[in-house]
């Protein structure tokens, strides 16, 4: 046996799952009043003194790729494009090295919102692709759903990203009965002529307490019965592994060239068996679960001086508690306290 060498750490559970990508949150807050995701008049932000700085993201990103594994990383918010750093932590994060001594996989979840005014310094920085969110292509049900008249930002920015190389675009889309299903074929459409990769979201109990029903979120099942009526559809593959869209390949027809279009079945078909996902709030609290009821604090530690060996050992600790999956469903369900923005999508 050698003596003197310690097995690195590595972010696992009780359940056998091994978390290496992670969703680091860079800001609560949002240029946007989503209807599924807060109020009418926006909530209470976090101060600016709890909010992780940008060294200290820095050095939190650091712990999770040299020291625990991690290999993807994903930029939230609210939106982070309102974080005016947010090149230079995306450059900070791309100099980092993983454990086989490659760079990790670095990816923007966003609005769209002024990306396009931004998208060419990301890329130099190092970003490698972006999920623009994008619910309606109607103008009147997008300023309906997201309180804001911004539909044409978001497509400017959607484009923007194409011509700056960040492929594929991927798109996300909150599909809700009785809001916005006149959508679900026209934002195909949109998608497959441009090579943009689409995905449906099923609705989540992620936003104002008490306002999330079951009964109106529009499953992946009736998805890809509203798909079938106009497109030829098969599975894009046997497993779906730790991805959390199941993808469906979409024939060409005389309209589009064909191409990929994925359902995030979190409600009716949760991949929680295999999560491979960890997560940091933009005030520095780990949370092993979207669903989370619970947090662990990384910010205290860490500006009370915690090595990073010792700031890995926090994490590694709160990710060995994670729960095995997210209990939609199951008897005793409590929406987590905080909205979907404050958690860091």
């Amino acid at each position: 046996m050698t003596v003197g060498v310690r097995t690195p750490l590595v972010l696992a559970d009780a359940h056998g799952r091994v978390a290496t990508d992670l969703r680091v949150s860079l800001t609560d807050r949002c240029n946007l009043r989503c209807t599924y995701c807060m109020p009418a008049d926006g909530l209470e932000w976090f101060p600016t003194e709890e909010v992780l700085t940008d060294d200290e993201v820095l050095r939190v990103l650091r712990v999770a790729v040299e020291q625990l594994g991690v290999t993807k990383v994903r930029f939230t918010g609210g939106e982070p494009l309102l974080r005016r750093s947010l090149e230079r932590i995306v450059a900070g994060t791309k100099r980092l090295r993983t454990r086989t001594g490659g760079t990790p996989e670095l990816s923007l979840t966003t609005n769209g919102i002024g990306l396009d005014k931004r998208v060419h310094a990301l890329a130099e920085a190092g970003l490698d692709r972006v999920n623009v969110s994008l619910d309606s292509l109607d103008r009147d049900r997008y300023a309906a759903l997201a309180r804001r008249d911004r539909l044409d930002a978001v497509l400017a920015g959607l484009a923007a990203a194409e011509a700056a190389g960040l492929l594929p675009v991927k798109v996300n889309s909150v599909v809700m009965r009785g809001v916005n299903e006149p959508d679900v074929v026209p934002l195909a459409q949109f998608c497959l002529e441009r090579g943009y990769q689409l995905r449906y979201i099923e609705q989540m109990p992620l936003g104002p307490r008490h306002e999330w029903d079951r009964s109106k979120m529009v499953t992946q099942a009736e998805l890809l019965a509203l798909l079938g009526q106009r497109y030829r559809l098969a599975p894009a593959s046997e497993q779906r592994g730790s991805a959390p869209a199941e993808l469906w390949r979409v024939a060409a027809d005389d309209t589009q060239p064909g191409g990929l279009i994925g359902v995030i079945p979190s409600v009716t078909a949760p991949f929680c068996g295999a999560c491979d996902r960890t997560r940091i709030t933009a005030d520095g609290q780990i949370r092993t679960c979207l669903f989370s009821r619970t947090e662990t604090d990384l910010r205290t530690p860490l500006r009370a001086g915690a090595s990073e060996e010792e700031l890995a050992q926090v994490w590694a600790g709160a990710q060995s508690r994670k729960a095995p999956s997210h209990g939609i469903g199951e008897p005793g369900f409590e929406q987590p306290a905080r909205t979907m923005s404050a958690i860091g999508g």
